[in-house]
């Protein structure tokens, strides 16, 4: 059995959902379909999802929101049309979203999560229906009487252990079940959204529960890509990569598919075929436990911006037991979450977001580092950009390092930070915003092709 995510793209108009139920009917395997809400039509065009937590902040703030409340209705009224569905469907979605834009707004975060899962749960109706129309035995499956139990965090809920198990009984339901993405329920009975593009993790949580043999994620790409197309015209395609290099790649800026996404899947040890809904018969990206490592030390690379890196520096830091705790402790003290620290003897940098704080926040920092850690010097770098060097590969190969720093170095780009992994399967350059284009240029000419530029 094969469990297959559609992502908005897949769904944004009612040609787009003729392709959707091609794919679904060309493969008997294909028993559960996730869908997302409806994407963009066109690149100025507005996601379903941006529509409705505007209508929900609109609401919060006692604003007038007919403006959105209608193009969300207008959205799925056009799908309908162009399908020939039933008027009695758009009249249940317009029904729906009435009553959730009525709820009590006590719980703002709350109102807003029950309001963005209405664009896959419609979606999700929508679909089965016109699988209906077509004549297929296909059911819309509530993920509430489903039993996809999640944690009561808005915008980041995560899946309860005991879901996995009400979740198998939808292995001997009849029909192909269309499952709406993105949400669950907590114990309570209140709707709680995964964080964005979590209808990929519905899909990886019901390929684990169901055991299936195969997640297919369905999206607007023939494969995961070496490097991002934007920045490297024409970038080689990657036919196999293992989960953990996915994880890699996916934290450091590739968007395929989201960082959490794969973890229920991996857990099971069930792969994942990334495949385009325009391009069905190409073989798209397998994502797998393990792999042979036959194409170089590197498999992909990512970059991200906006971050910055907090040094400190502190003659004999490394005798000085509890140094590192007092240290994030000053972070944790505001409300800060960091993502590298890596440290020499004397010295260490701490990497953060730079959005979390303001100038304020970073002078009492200072001032906090150096009063109660007698640091001998403290000193903040922003505009940093993070480049993601990826590869299992790495492992068993000599001088990557060195290769990467060199083709840096030949592209007049200064390193302002190096940190690998213990794992080895990644390695981690910092360089300064302006320079990530350029840097991530060299490196993929370094490990896989020349560059053309645009």
């Amino acid at each position: 059995m094969k469990v297959v995510k559609f992502g908005g793209s897949s769904l944004a108009s009612g040609e787009q959902l003729k392709k959707v139920f091609q794919i679904v009917m060309s493969d008997p395997e294909r028993k559960v379909v996730v869908v997302s809400a409806p994407g963009k039509r066109y690149p100025d065009d507005t996601k379903m999802t941006d529509l409705l937590i505007q209508c929900a902040k609109k609401r919060l703030r006692n604003e007038d929101l007919k403006q959105q409340f209608d193009a969300v209705i207008g959205r799925y009224q056009q799908i309908a049309e162009e399908l020939s569905l039933p008027k009695e469907l758009v009249n249940e979605i317009y029904e729906d979203l009435s009553k959730r834009l009525n709820r009590d707004t006590s719980f703002p975060d709350r109102f807003i999560d029950c309001l963005k899962a209405s664009g896959e749960d419609n979606n999700a109706k929508l679909v089965a229906t016109y699988f209906q129309k077509r004549g297929i035995e296909a059911y819309y499956i509530d993920p509430k009487q489903a039993g996809l139990l999640v944690s009561d965090e808005p915008g980041n809920a995560q899946a309860l252990p005991e879901a996995y198990e009400r979740l198998h009984a939808l292995s001997t339901h009849p029909g192909i079940l269309i499952f709406p993405g993105f949400f669950g329920y907590s114990k309570q009975g209140e709707v709680y959204t995964f964080s964005r593009s979590g209808s990929d993790i519905t899909g990886s949580i019901l390929a684990n529960a169901l055991k299936a043999d195969l997640y297919e994620n369905f999206t607007d790409v023939d494969a995961v890509y070496s490097v991002n197309p934007f920045i490297v015209e024409r970038p080689k395609e990657i036919k196999e990569l293992t989960f953990r290099e996915m994880r890699e790649l996916s934290y450091a800026g590739f968007s395929v598919l989201h960082d959490e996404a794969l973890v229920p899947a991996f857990r099971a040890g069930i792969p994942v075929n990334v495949k385009n809904t325009n391009n069905p018969s190409a073989p798209g990206t397998r994502i797998v436990a393990e792999r042979d490592n036959t194409n170089g030390p590197v498999i992909g690379i990512a970059s991200d911006k906006g971050f910055c890196s907090i040094y400190v520096s502190k003659y004999l830091m490394n005798r000085e037991v509890g140094f590192g705790r007092k240290l994030l402790g000053i972070f944790e003290d505001f409300g800060l979450s960091y993502e590298h620290t890596p440290s020499g003897i004397d010295d260490v940098s701490v990497i953060l977001k730079e959005h979390q704080f303001d100038d304020k926040m970073e002078q009492a920092i200072m001032e906090r580092i150096k009063k109660e850690l007698h640091a001998d010097e403290v000193k903040f770098e922003h505009h940093l950009a993070l480049i993601m060097v990826v590869g299992e590969g790495m492992r068993h190969n000599i001088g990557t390092m060195a290769r990467a720093s060199k083709a840096l170095a030949k592209a007049d780009v200064n390193i302002e930070m190096i940190n690998q992994g213990s794992s080895e399967v990644s390695m981690m350059f910092g360089v300064k915003e302006v320079d990530e284009i350029k840097a991530v240029q060299a490196l993929y000419e370094e490990f896989f092709a020349p560059v053309t530029v645009y």
